[in-house]
Formats: structure tokens, sequence, C-alpha cells
């Protein structure tokens, strides 16, 4: 595991093209470089990037993601006004990024650096990479604790395909001892799964909130919903957060997103809904090209704005 660069946090790159003022800081500077040595620290949240991109099924370069999030922080301030809070005061520290993640020993070194810094910090946000990584996040989040935690995705894809892919961590985790009957999807796509892989989650007893029924269902209602499931045994929840749930318009670097998904203010509603939740332990962001953006980085700066969103449900 490599430590996060000053660049990626402080984005020197662009200190050039934006203003300073002192009465406006900016959400790139709550990230505090850390290291996985200092295992007495203590944190609010922590950062983890893991770039995985290599078992992706469609072409990615989403190992250049977590880095740039970090940069996107620099366009936002740490005050929401909806919840009258400054987020500010928060410890976060960013642990840099896993090396090699693709790979078994990867996915072993992102467990144990994630189980680490569960004891360390009270919310841990994965930066992916591609959905690959949901496995090996969810593996250290829930540790010991597998066997009565739960999983809640929002999704365009049930992530239930045979083998060892983006498309298969929840799969994984099953097969690993994750009840399915404590799983959520939140945001399942028309014409996005194959009739197989969807018997597959009704078989598996996974609990399944397509698209469709959000059109008519708020927010509040849905999370109640899936957290009281995902929580039933009292255990440990992650979130893993597709960003491809959302429409192609608003997330063009997402390879796999289709038109007609949820929109960026449905799924920021649902990102601090989740942090609200004090069984919820773990969040991954995945799915996203960095390299395939629009100009304007409309894609990565709902990723950073999914951050704050979760960290101002949490604190």
């Amino acid at each position: 595991m490599t430590e996060a660069t000053e660049s990626s946090t402080s984005g020197t790159a662009n200190k050039g093209t934006l203003p300073t003022d002192p009465l406006w800081p900016r959400a790139a500077g709550l990230l505090k470089q850390a290291s996985m040595a200092d295992s007495d620290s203590k944190w609010d949240a922590a950062i983890l990037g893991i770039p995985a991109h290599l078992t992706s099924i469609s072409a990615t370069n989403a190992h250049t993601t977590p880095a740039a999030i970090r940069e996107a922080l620099l366009r936002y301030s740490t005050w929401s006004w909806e919840h009258r809070l400054d987020l500010g005061a928060l410890s976060i520290g960013d642990f840099g990024d896993i090396a090699d993640p693709d790979s078994q020993a990867g996915e072993e070194r992102t467990a144990s650096a994630v189980a680490q810094l569960r004891q360390q910090a009270g919310l841990l946000i994965g930066l992916g990479g591609d959905n690959s990584v949901t496995y090996a996040m969810a593996m250290g989040a829930l540790g010991d604790d597998l066997a009565k935690g739960g999983l809640i995705t929002f999704d365009a894809h049930h992530d239930l395909r045979d083998g060892v892919s983006n498309g298969s961590p929840v799969r994984r985790l099953i097969e690993a001892g994750l009840d399915p009957k404590r799983i959520v999807q939140i945001g399942i796509a028309d014409y996005s799964n194959s009739p197989e892989y969807a018997m597959r989650a009704l078989e598996l007893g996974i609990t399944v909130i397509p698209r469709s029924e959000l059109r008519h269902r708020n927010a509040q209602e849905v999370m109640r919903q899936a957290l009281g499931i995902a929580g039933s045994a009292g255990g440990p929840i992650h979130v893993d957060i597709d960003v491809d749930v959302c429409d192609r318009s608003v997330v063009p670097a997402c390879p796999a997103a289709a038109p007609g998904g949820i929109s960026a203010d449905e799924l920021r509603q649902f990102a601090y809904l989740a942090g609200c939740s004090p069984q919820v332990k773990s969040i991954d962001i995945t799915e996203i090209d960095a390299s395939a953006d629009a100009t304007d980085g409309r894609t990565i700066r709902l990723a950073a704005l999914l951050i704050l969103e979760t960290l101002a449900g949490r604190f």
C-alpha cells in the first residue's frame, strides 16, 4: 500500500487555477495523510483508495479514480446549509492506496487494512476502483461479524456473476458466509441483468428494490426498509455505492451506466441516509473511470460529494 501523495490531498496541481480565501476552507483540507503503521491513531473517518481495474468486464481505467476524487474535493467547502453543519472539525485520515488490489494478495491486503482501520475510525470510505473492491472491503469491514452482517448496494446490476470480476462481489460474499436474506439491492435496472442472474437473486432471497419502484417511493422510506433488513441480525452493514446506478447523462465516466438511472440528487440523499445509520461501518464508491469523464468532471465531482454527504450523515 502506498501513502497518498501531497498533491492527491491538497491539490497542488490546481492551486494556480482556484482562488484562495481564508474564509472559504476547501473540503480537500479535511483529509490528513495517515499511515497504517500508526495503529494507535484514532479518526472520525478513514479514506482508503482501492484502485482495482484489471478484472473489469468493461475495459476501464478505474485505477485513476481515487486520486481524481481526492482532487475533486478541492471544488467543495466543508459547510452544509441543509444540515447547518460544518465538517471542518472532523479528523479524517487518508491512508493512501492499496498496491496491486486486483490480485489475490491485493484483496487480502485490502481486507487486512480495512479490518485494522475499523478499529481506528468510526467510518471507513473506500474509493474504487471497479466494483470488485466491494468483496475485499466488505470482508475486512464485516470481519468476524460476516455471518450476522448486512449489505446494501446501490447498483444497476446484481453482481452475482460466476468467476472473479467486478460483476461477482455479491456472489463471492454470499459464498464466504454473508446471508443473502440480509442483502438489499437498490436501483436494479431493466435490461441490465440476465434472466439467469435475476433468478439467482430471487432464489437466494435477496431483497431487490428496482429503479422503477424508486419512482414512487422517497429515499427515507427506502432506506428505512433497507437498513431494517440488512441490520436485522444486529451486525454491521457495508454499503456499496456503484455510481452506475445513476442516469448515464449524470455519470458519463461509468462504463455500464444506462439512460434512465437515478439522479445525482437521489444518490446524494441515499449517501447521507446511509451515513446516518450507526450500523453502517463502511462504504465504497465504485465503477467510475476518471479518464472517461466529461470535461466538466461531473462524475468525479459527484463522487466527492458522496463522501461529504456520508460524513454529514454520520457526524
